[in-house]
């Protein structure tokens, strides 16, 4: 009895000498394990997310149609009088409101008052349409997103001031608006930018407003909160990421309000000036014509704005159906 007591253990070899740490799986090394792992797995969650999105609008008809006639008025602008067929400021005295496919077919769209070519004019005054619209719709964009920030994360006192001011702007016409500051301060591209910017500021916003406060009570801010992060780095690190899917709509819309907001600028005379191309003036200079029976410099001009105006709302409605899913 006491010899079985006695006899020592049997030790196997691998418990012998230091524990057998090789078989416990919570020391082993994870693919996060080092610092940046943790980094790399939310990039490449982020890229499948873009690569989805992508894919999602791919197969939406109105964001490829959007993006084609989009694409056209781009070429357009940016090759300007190079792809016209003719000059876009020359004048043809002989030629006065011709017919489209007069002279042989060379005006392909026919002539304006002073003998210029409608088709030529058409081309290269996508490139005012195309740098002040984008221009004023990022400048109201920006702005309003800051004042939307703002007001949605403070709330209380803060919130209740800027909302009366956003609702006082938003009760006025803008157009009527817009007219009147560009008469005081005079039709340059730049007053027009600013004012039209300006202007669209309250109603981004709104939305802005609207998303954040969605946001500013999830646990993730709280979090910020907790580890003491100042409120700036909240809104602008933390909260602005994850609003920039109605940013991004918002934006889009506006490029397609801003460009019908200058052409009714330039059309009422407060907006681009001669000599340019643009669409909007030249239904300036000739819409008093039509009655005569002189359609052509007003109706494709017309078509002109129409076109780019609508494939900007396509692009804005696929892009809102895809990032509110």
């Amino acid at each position: 009895m006491s010899e079985a007591i006695d006899a020592p253990l049997p030790v196997s070899p691998i418990s012998s000498g230091t524990p057998d740490t090789a078989h416990e799986p919570s020391q082993l090394p994870g693919p996060d394990a080092s610092p940046g792992g943790a980094g790399t797995a939310a990039r490449q969650s982020r890229r499948a997310v873009r690569r989805e999105t992508i894919r999602l609008l791919l197969r939406k008809p109105e964001f490829v149609i959007g993006n084609v006639v989009v694409l056209f008025w781009v070429i357009c602008a940016i090759g300007g009088q190079a792809l016209a067929p003719r000059d876009p400021f020359a004048s043809d005295s002989d030629w006065g409101h011709a017919p489209p496919g007069s002279r042989g077919g060379v005006y392909i769209l026919g002539t304006d008052r002073l003998g210029r070519d409608v088709l030529s004019r058409v081309i290269a005054g996508a490139r005012d349409v195309l740098i002040v619209a984008p221009i004023s719709a990022v400048i109201g964009v920006a702005l309003g997103t800051l004042l939307g920030l703002v007001m949605g994360y403070y709330r209380g006192l803060v919130d209740d001031i800027l909302s009366r001011i956003v609702e006082a702007f938003l009760s006025l016409p803008v157009a009527l608006v817009a007219l009147l500051v560009v008469v005081v301060l005079g039709p340059s591209p730049i007053v027009v930018i600013g004012v039209v910017g300006g202007l669209f500021a309250p109603i981004v916003a709104r939305t802005v407003r609207a998303a954040v406060l969605a946001e500013r009570e999830l646990d993730y801010v709280q979090a910020a909160r907790l580890q003491g992060e100042s409120s700036a780095y909240i809104m602008f690190r933390e909260i602005l990421p994850n609003v920039t899917g109605p940013i991004i709509v918002e934006l889009t819309v506006r490029i397609g309000y801003a460009i019908f907001t200058i052409a009714t600028l330039t059309f009422l005379g407060a907006g681009i000036q001669p000599p340019s191309p643009d669409w909007g003036l030249m239904i300036f200079e000739e819409y008093s014509q039509v009655i005569s029976g002189f359609w052509w410099p007003v109706v494709f001009p017309s078509l002109a704005i129409a076109s780019l105006v609508i494939a900007v709302n396509l692009i804005a409605d696929a892009l809102q159906g895809v990032l509110s899913r």
